[in-house]
């Protein structure tokens, strides 16, 4: 059985540990961006994001070459063409909830294939041609200065009505 964690607690006591005295400032959001479909899901163009530390395998660079990593200070947001191979992509880090999944399965934090085969079951109407890597950021107003608005022209540009979110 899996037992809830409090995060914020867990935080705050490690870092009260730690010898500081401020708690971090968790952001709060009073206004909420999600909005309502305008059509059934089944006529929706489904893009995807994803704060998972993932690499492109690419044959002609093996080993792994550390430029291919998605995402670093200089490129934040960072495509991928919804066709890469899943069996090419891997994890690069170990900054998740290690009790909760071993990052194996890429589809479990990037779902692009089970995406793809929601469009052609036609339970989403179709899949965006790219998928983004967003770096993990505990900066809210980075995220709503320079990621956010990167990811919505980005998207706005492919059409896409809505998007699965898989933080790590």
């Amino acid at each position: 059985m899996v037992e809830h964690v409090c995060y914020i607690e867990k935080t705050r006591d490690y870092y009260r540990r730690a010898g500081y005295v401020r708690d971090y400032a968790w952001a709060k959001n009073v206004v909420c961006a999600f909005t309502r479909l305008t059509k059934p899901l089944s006529e929706c163009r489904i893009g995807l994001v994803s704060t998972a530390s993932i690499v492109r395998l690419d044959p002609r660079l093996e080993p792994i070459d550390k430029t291919q990593i998605m995402g670093s200070s200089k490129l934040e947001v960072y495509p991928v063409s919804a066709r890469w191979p899943v069996d090419r992509l891997r994890p690069t880090s170990e900054d998740h909830d290690r009790f909760q999944t071993d990052m194996k399965d890429v589809n479990a934090y990037f779902p692009k294939d089970h995406l793809r085969s929601f469009a052609k079951e036609a339970i989403i109407g179709s899949f965006a041609d790219e998928c983004l890597r967003i770096l993990p950021n505990y900066s809210q107003r980075k995220v709503l200065n320079v990621d956010a608005p990167e990811v919505l022209r980005r998207f706005r540009e492919g059409g896409v009505d809505a998007v699965i979110l898989t933080p790590i």
